[in-house]
């Protein structure tokens, strides 16, 4: 999973100031309690620009020397007028020698302030930058996220249909693969259309993958990704570790950001992997986690982390995988410095995770 919030587009000027990228709240990430890694540095200050096509070439070169298949780009068409963050996905599009595999994994829903009290579903996307004094002007929904009509899908399709011709967008069968976020019942129209402007165009439709939340009911038939260490993760705690936390937060108590255990959630994730093995369920993992860059002490921390585990239980996890005969692996994330998740060298680790993806899979 990649993340494109590496470059500067107007948006970000004018919701979080002049020259924000997701670089801003990473480097002014604060330790939160004594032993707390913050912040984190990209190997050699690599603060790098994914306007610039060295930047992506760059990742598209490490990436595939230790393994890594292909990027899932998140996507952010939030209406017909409103599609943003799109320069990286477009610099592979347009630059052949760039030899990285893609699809894009739609993330349908808005942005509002972290404040917001508006019943609408949406991401906070930097509550770090906005303060406890909510002190920034402006609506609080930032960007709305609208689903439109049949002439909307068009627009958005024709955007897309570059991409899907591109010989390295990841394609099932004849079907190039595009994830949704949140399923909505009422998408399926949309769902029905693309199915058919993607015959027209030569393929044998769209490839959907949702991403799985309980809540969603999403349909039986529908292939559905686990997005860790959201789906294993936050359930680790009991009822009453959920119910001490969220008091913490509420007074926001100091050091007391909530916390997670590495092992505990990995055991999840596979014992969770081993009893779906239904061909419908793509396995997710993570490399690691803490996004209280973003979020400060709302944030959540998984603890313990290691490059040592991680190629452990990824290893374990591509047996599974394996057995199962299941093709691809969700991994969360290549660059989510934001949120601590990602495989990008540092200066603590420098390469030592992504060596372990090269060694887990070999």
């Amino acid at each position: 999973m990649y993340l494109p919030q590496f470059h500067r587009i107007p948006e970000n000027d004018e919701f979080w100031g002049e020259g924000f990228t997701d670089w801003v709240t990473v480097k002014k990430a604060k330790p939160l309690f004594e032993g707390h890694q913050q912040p984190r540095v990209p190997l050699n200050n690599n603060y790098y620009d994914l306007s610039q096509k060295e930047s992506v070439a760059w990742q598209a070169k490490i990436a595939k020397e230790y393994g890594i298949y292909g990027f899932g780009i998140y996507h952010y068409w939030f209406n017909t007028e409103k599609n943003i963050l799109t320069k990286p996905a477009e610099i592979i599009r347009d630059n052949e020698d760039i030899d990285i595999n893609y699809f894009f994994a739609w993330d349908n829903i808005s942005w509002k302030r972290s404040w917001s009290n508006v019943k609408e579903k949406g991401n906070a996307w930097a509550p770090a930058m906005e303060g406890v004094e909510k002190n920034i002007k402006g609506p609080d929904i930032l960007i709305p996220f609208l689903l439109g009509n049949k002439h909307d899908w068009q627009i958005h399709f024709v955007y897309l249909l570059p991409f899907f011709k591109d010989k390295r967008y990841i394609k099932i069968g004849n079907k190039p693969i595009f994830c949704i976020f949140h399923y909505e019942k009422d998408m399926e129209q949309m769902f029905i259309y693309w199915d058919e402007l993607a015959r027209e165009n030569g393929f044998d439709g769209i490839f959907w993958i949702f991403r799985y939340l309980e809540v969603s009911h999403i349909p039986l038939d529908k292939v559905v990704f686990k997005y860790e260490p959201l789906y294993s993760g936050w359930t680790s705690h009991s009822l009453c570790d959920r119910v001490v936390n969220k008091i913490k937060r509420t007074f926001n108590s100091v050091n007391d950001v909530d916390k997670y255990n590495y092992d505990r959630i990995w055991d999840a994730i596979l014992k969770n992997a081993e009893n779906m093995a239904d061909r419908n369920y793509v396995h997710g993992a993570f490399v690691s986690y803490d996004d209280t860059p973003r979020r400060g002490m709302r944030g959540k921390i998984v603890e313990g982390a290691t490059p040592q585990k991680f190629k452990k239980y990824l290893s374990k996890l591509i047996e599974i995988l394996k057995v199962q005969n299941k093709e691809y692996l969700f991994l969360t994330a290549w660059n989510e410095w934001g949120e601590g998740a990602c495989l990008e060298p540092d200066t603590d680790n420098q390469y030592k995770y992504l060596e372990a993806v090269k060694a887990a899979l070999e």
